[in-house]
């Protein structure tokens, strides 16, 4: 999706920037750091939001505008010229470490606007509409707990209109040039809108706040904003999800592509090479990727056929991969029944921990199945940050809407993956270190998150999980998703893959749920180069420990490497690369 960006003071853009002396540049660079981060919550009210910063919870920027757009470009631009006027050769530590990140932040954006992702903004898997109900239905970041509160979400849904329009005038700009998305992904879009095209006001998700007052608004102000929200869904929310329903349905899907590829698209081959660098953090080729992806299949291929002898099964794998996915033994039949057996998984991991670990986050997560309205289509499980003040827990959403592409066998890896020590550990340590500059402690990078994450899953037997060969397969098999990926990805994207072979080429390789490979591929197509920063990034923390190990030998403290994975929050592969082999250095001498 877009970045939410709200508009820019000229004024600000248009001022001098200063030189610093050089003895002065670390002081100066806190400062600068702390404008930068004040501005850009400016810029970016949800983030604010999401930090649990209320003072913007009522702006929403057209961000899908041509002039917001060139406002934003400026605003990277002038803050790239305002970081070079520090000497980098004066710091040191975390400062330097600060300085390159936010390099590499400004010169990346700055790359990237050159790309027009703004004419095909919306798929089944990043969706502003979608994004929009889990805001103003009560169960996310948007506080609902004062009059005040609600007035703001009212503010902002009338700013939520404009950006559903300037999706539609985008889209139409697209199809004139040729830059449409796929049908088969847009195709799923629809019934995620019509969702929301309700007839009786008190059916609609954004009714949520008002069906769920805090106790101390009076029956007044209840009964207030009660018949307020109603005519807001019933004038505003309900016609700008059936305008652009009926848009997508009548005019975009004749006008979609029936390639799949970002390569289709015009300077396709230098956007996908553009999204690969973003979301890997390093300057691999398409082609290395997809060699390294096939040997890994490989690999992880003849694990699960050591696993299957392990449990004495007898057949080929395909025949496992069709037992694991046909035998009830292996689902619930209740998804209630799910969600606890991940809530009762919590209390083991959390137990576990402190024989990896010597640093833990403060804050806790709840489990939660996805929305319906948005379930059909989702991923199986995501997570959602909680707020940095603690009032709001993380969410680890786990899809119940199918419950037979959810096995008993892959819930270890899948709440070590996205709960603790996976997303929810990794995120909220980061959150909670108060000495990182704010645009770190609360940044983030795709080959840092998801490598940690699927690296996290590889050390699931150290930490005292995958007792039972069966979870130890359901670690391999998600292990086979992220090597697929890698296949699947480039494969769409720059060698002409079809969808359909893409499905094949998962079914073939693993025991997914038909329906899950599909979603799987369909967001692959949806958002390219996203899939490739796991097994990248997972191979660059599993490296850098290997390379501690062998240099330091009795000296090696597992949980110390951990915390100096962690302790400084996400960074660039080669950002990361560089501090951890300082500090093996360090260690070596000392």
């Amino acid at each position: 999706m877009p970045r939410l960006i709200a508009p820019v003071c000229l004024a600000l853009l248009s001022s001098s920037a200063l030189v610093y002396a050089a003895d002065e540049s670390p002081q100066q660079l806190a400062a600068l750091f702390d404008e930068y981060f004040e501005q850009n919550l400016e810029l970016n009210p949800i983030q604010a939001t999401f930090i649990g910063d209320a003072r913007y919870n009522d702006r929403l920027p057209n961000f899908l505008s041509e002039e917001q757009i060139e406002k934003n470009r400026r605003f990277d631009e002038y803050w790239l010229n305002r970081i070079k006027q520090v000497s980098r050769d004066e710091l040191s530590g975390q400062d330097r470490l600060s300085y390159d990140v936010f390099v590499y932040d400004r010169e990346q954006a700055l790359e990237g606007y050159q790309y027009p992702g703004e004419l095909i903004p919306l798929n089944q898997f990043f969706s502003f509409p979608n994004f929009v109900v889990q805001l103003g239905s009560g169960n996310s970041a948007q506080p609902f707990a004062s009059v005040v509160d609600y007035e703001n979400w009212q503010k902002r849904v009338e700013r939520v209109v404009t950006v559903f329009d300037q999706a539609i005038f985008n889209m139409r700009k697209g199809m004139k040039m040729g830059i449409v998305q796929p049908a088969a992904i847009m195709e799923k879009v629809l019934p995620q809108l019509s969702a929301h095209v309700v007839d009786d006001p008190n059916d609609s998700l954004f009714m949520g706040p008002v069906n769920n007052f805090p106790d101390d608004i009076s029956e007044q102000d209840r009964a207030r904003l009660t018949e307020a929200y109603r005519q807001m869904v019933a004038d505003q929310l309900v016609p700008a999800y059936r305008r652009l329903r009926d848009f997508i349905a009548d005019e975009y899907l004749p006008a979609c592509r029936d390639t799949f590829g970002l390569t289709a698209q015009p300077s396709g081959e230098d956007w996908y090479n553009y999204q690969i660098s973003t979301f890997t953090t390093t300057d691999l080729d398409f082609e290395s990727i997809h060699a390294f992806g096939l040997n890994e299949v490989a690999r992880i291929r003849a694990e699960m056929e050591q696993v299957m002898e392990q449990v004495e099964f007898e057949g080929s794998l395909q025949q496992f991969f069709t037992f694991l996915q046909e035998d009830d033994q292996f689902y619930y039949d209740d998804a209630e029944a799910l969600l606890q057996g991940y809530r009762d998984l919590q209390s083991k991991v959390n137990r576990l921990l402190p024989n990896l670990f010597n640093v833990m986050p403060k804050a806790d997560y709840e489990v939660r199945a996805v929305e319906a309205f948005r379930a059909a289509s989702s991923a199986g499980a995501s997570y959602m940050p909680p707020s940095p003040d603690g009032s709001r827990p993380g969410v680890f959403y786990v899809n119940t809407y199918n419950l037979r592409s959810q096995p008993k066998f892959g819930m270890e890896t899948l709440s070590i993956h996205e709960a603790s020590p996976g997303h929810h550990f990794q995120i909220s340590l980061q959150q909670e270190v108060e000495a990182l500059p704010a645009f770190r402690r609360f940044g983030g990078y795709s080959a840092f998150s998801e490598g940690w994450a699927l690296y996290a899953e590889s050390i699931g037997r150290e930490m005292g999980m995958f007792s039972d060969p069966y979870q130890y397969y359901g670690r391999l098999s998600d292990e086979m998703l992220r090597a697929m990926r890698l296949v699947v990805d480039t494969g769409l994207h720059a060698k002409g893959w079809s969808r359909q072979q893409a499905i094949d080429y998962m079914k073939d390789n693993s025991s997914m749920a038909e329906s899950d490979v599909i979603a799987e591929v369909e967001r692959y197509i949806a958002i390219p180069g996203q899939a490739l920063s796991y097994k990248v990034g997972q191979r660059v923390i599993s490296n850098l420990r290997a390379q501690a190990e062998e240099a330091l030998g009795d000296k090696f403290d597992i949980r110390e490497f951990h915390t100096q994975v962690l302790i400084d929050g996400a960074l660039p592969m080669a950002v990361l690369q560089r501090k951890i082999e300082e500090w093996i250095e360090s260690q070596r001498k000392g």
